[in-house]
Parts: structure tokens; sequence; C-alpha cells
């Protein structure tokens, strides 16, 4: 499902901006996921529930509702985090499994997985900001099947034509909802005109141009000039 509503166009187009620093970012896309998530979860059944009503100085019986089913949510490290606090908003007592990936020429690669040997969910929300080339995504649809959910939902803010193509395909089972459509992959895999990188986004990561800056000193390429520095 690809939402039409006007506010949530808005929204990513403030996500979507050069000029909306960390902080916004943040606060925009938990209101993007709220409003996503309220529209994923509408499938969700309840079952009854007594309770009592205060009425004046006495309480009276009624029965109420509640949901049936129990929900994990799996956030993809790191952009995925920026969505857990929307959902739980909505469903409080999900449990939350954390599944780390990154890409190695334009391939996911698992680093974490916290999922509990035993599943117990009924329900599994991935959550990711974007879907490129859907090939992350189902990735951990893949490790969520494996590990036994019968059901399974993505959610995301932005998704690639070709992504959610390949993934509708591969994957006819599983349900999507996401906010809006990009048109076209970049040469390396990535939404265009999408939000960027929306991890160094939402955590306010600086851009760094080599890789090498990342490594302990000790492990980086020394130079001419640093054994010369050091004779």
């Amino acid at each position: 499902m690809v939402s039409e509503h006007p506010i949530l166009s808005h929204k990513i187009s403030i996500l979507r901006s050069s000029s909306t620093e960390p902080q916004s970012f943040r606060t925009v896309l938990r209101e993007l996921t709220f409003h996503l998530g309220y529209e994923a979860t509408s499938k969700l059944t309840t079952k009854p529930t007594p309770l009592t009503v205060p009425m004046g100085l006495d309480h009276v019986e009624a029965t109420g509702a509640t949901l049936a089913e129990k929900v994990a949510l799996i956030p993809i490290l790191r952009s995925g985090l920026g969505m857990v606090d929307s959902m739980l908003e909505l469903v409080p007592k999900a449990a939350v499994h954390h599944i780390g990936m990154y890409r190695r020429d334009m391939m996911p690669v698992q680093y974490y997985n916290r999922l509990p040997r035993k599943c117990e969910a009924d329900v599994a929300y991935i959550l990711d900001p974007l879907i490129a080339t859907s090939n992350t995504v189902m990735s951990v649809i893949g490790i969520l099947k494996k590990w036994g959910v019968e059901k399974i939902h993505v959610v995301a803010v932005i998704a690639s034509e070709e992504g959610i193509t390949n993934l509708a395909s591969t994957h006819p089972d599983v349900k999507i909802t996401v906010g809006t459509i990009d048109k076209e992959l970049t040469k390396d895999g990535n939404i265009f005109p999408g939000v960027g990188d929306a991890g160094d986004r939402l955590f306010g990561t600086p851009l760094i141009e080599d890789e090498e800056e990342l490594m302990h000193p000790s492990k980086r390429r020394k130079s001419s000039a640093d054994y010369t520095a050091t004779k």
C-alpha cells in the first residue's frame, strides 16, 4: 500500500531537504512512522477482554478489546532505529529484535542478529526508512521466514519502483506499507532522489570520504612522510 495522504507528502519533503538537521530529521521520521504504522497495523485483530468503567463512586463491568496477535518489531540497523519509538507508541507490548545489515558491492551482509531462538511472534514488522534495490529487506525477510514467524509486514517511508516491484514479486505473501515511491535508482543502487544516507542524517554522522579515517591510527596505511617523521 502506498499512502496518498497530503500530510505525509509534506513531511517526506521535509525529510528529503538538505536543510533538515538531524534533530528535525529524527522528529519527522518518528511522525511519518506513526502514520504509516497506524495504517500497517489496521489488519491486526482483537479479542474481547473484561474491564470496569468508573461511574460516579461505583464501577460498572464492560467488555473491551485487546490485540490478539503477538507483535515483533524488526528495525534494520542503523536507520530502522529511528522508527521504533513511534511503533511502540502504537503497540507498546511489542517485542523489539534488531538485525544489522550493511551492503558490500550492492549485496547485503548481516553483521548483527538479536532474534530469540524461539519465535513467539504472530506478526513481524520490518522497519527501514528506505527500500532501494530491496536486497537488504528481502534478506531480512528470508531470515524471519526461517525463524518461523507466520506474517511479515514491511514499513518504509520511501521505496524505489524497482525495489518494491522485486519485493512484491519475490515475496507476494509479505505486506508492504510505504509513504511514497521514487522511480529511479543510481548506479550504486541508491534511491534517487531519496533522502541521502538515512542513518547518517538520523544520527548526524559526519561525511567521511576516506573510510581509512574510521580506522585506529595504528591500522592506517603510512605514507613515506610518516616514516620519515618517525626516524
